[in-house]
């Protein structure tokens, strides 16, 4: 059954933390068998890559050809199709808001310093396979790439059962992907981070995966970028005595059907609704196709809160940080300006998380594990780097060079400090 805490018992906060470590600690990213397979495939390209696909998917070839792409997407349902050009749309029309802008400017000294942008030259993205596949993880990270002006976006995905998903193969084919790998796990991160004869080697890899393609991305983060170390969903809903209790428990159990190790949060301050929503979710649960994941993750991870007010509720969320937040209360507005710590936020009762997974336009891949407290969500700044430039006049550098000088000797720099004084010529230099 699913936990159950009361804030004004006795070490509450105490409790509220070791319950979220347990989930942390369950979640192991340290896999030797994910450091030999790296290891592997860095020093044998693709004669290692094929024989992990062989053993771990039956898959034989790397490279999608542009026939195959034509040939998967003929018989794509056209309902599916109008979806993600839907999706498309307005993932990138938000995207299109989050402005970068170069800056340049000149000091009274006449020093010039300028800020440019640039986009990464290419990015690999991860999109999982296995019994499910996910077109909209395709555009989440393809979209903000393509705004950021990055030159190539290449793409791996695990066949399932020797075949492509055509929802991922037509949403790849939507961003104009550069090329298309059939391969997947530890092996296709190798493989991007360090190149072989026929995987391109990247600057950035972004994209979700199992534990597996976690531990790997960690494992090769610095030799590439990364976008984050992404753990299993989480949602965290506020509800008053006007939510409905079946709304709200759909949207716990769609994020607990996720994984084993998602976590599903309620808190609020009416005991009656969440005795409701308990009610709820135990009736639907037994309708669903993927309930022994769900109960799994209800049961292990999932925590009922009973909060004082409203006040309390912020704090405990800002202490959860949790990957997505609905407020589905009269009065999210309040609520809405004390959260400070949240991956995605969902304000009122129709506005269900499920909608941001697909086409609401806001990203979603987001910081899990408490990660919001310190990062965002994926965004077009995520393929942008910047260099900053610094052009002295020599005015500039006798009139800022003592100060510098001071600095230096301070430090015990003495190479730095002689370095501005051979190129001042004024007293005591």
């Amino acid at each position: 059954m699913t936990k159950k805490l009361n804030s004004k018992n006795k070490n509450f906060y105490k409790k509220l933390s070791n319950f979220l470590d347990s989930r942390n600690e369950n979640i192991n990213l340290r896999d030797p068998k994910v450091f030999k397979i790296i290891d592997d495939v860095k020093k044998n390209g693709d004669q290692a890559l094929i024989k992990y696909e062989k053993k771990f998917s039956n898959n034989k070839k790397i490279i999608i050809s542009e026939t195959e792409i034509k040939k998967c997407i003929r018989n794509l349902d056209r309902k599916v199709k109008k979806s993600i050009d839907l999706a498309f749309n307005r993932i990138f029309k938000y995207h299109s808001n989050q402005k970068f802008k170069n800056f340049k400017f000149r000091d009274n000294l006449k020093n010039i310093f300028e800020y440019k942008y640039f986009p990464i030259e290419k990015v690999g993205i991860y999109v999982p396979g296995g019994t499910a596949s996910y077109p909209s993880t395709v555009l989440m990270n393809a979209i903000p790439a393509i705004l950021a002006n990055v030159k190539k976006i290449f793409m791996v995905t695990p066949l399932f059962e020797g075949k492509l998903n055509p929802g991922v193969i037509y949403a790849a084919k939507k961003c104009k992907i550069n090329k298309i790998y059939s391969i997947g796990g530890a092996q296709a991160i190798a493989a991007l981070a360090y190149g072989t004869a026929k995987v391109e080697k990247v600057n950035k890899i972004v994209g979700p995966g199992n534990r597996y393609v976690t531990a790997a991305k960690k494992e090769v983060f610095g030799d590439v970028g990364i976008d984050k170390i992404a753990g299993p969903s989480e949602i965290s809903i506020v509800v008053d005595k006007y939510s409905n209790p079946d709304w709200v428990a759909s949207d716990l159990i769609s994020q607990a059907e996720h994984d084993k190790n998602s976590q599903s949060i309620l808190l609020s301050i009416n005991d009656e609704i969440i005795e409701k929503v308990k009610f709820s979710i135990k009736k639907k649960l037994n309708l669903l196709p993927r309930k022994n994941i769900a109960k799994y993750s209800l049961d292990k991870f999932g925590l009922f809160i009973k909060c004082s007010n409203l006040n309390e509720i912020a704090k405990i969320i800002n202490i959860i940080a949790p990957e997505h937040l609905e407020l589905n209360v009269k009065n999210y507005n309040f609520l809405k300006n004390k959260v400070f710590n949240a991956g995605s936020i969902f304000l009122g009762k129709y506005s269900t998380e499920a909608f941001g997974d697909y086409l609401a336009g806001p990203n979603h891949v987001l910081p899990t594990n408490g990660a919001a407290k310190f990062s965002s969500g994926l965004s077009v700044y995520d393929f942008l780097k910047a260099i900053s430039y610094s052009n002295l006049s020599k005015r500039g550098i006798e009139k800022l060079g003592p100060s510098v000088i001071t600095l230096a000797d301070f430090e015990g720099l003495e190479g730095h400090s002689k370095s501005v004084k051979i190129r001042i010529k004024k007293k005591g230099y």
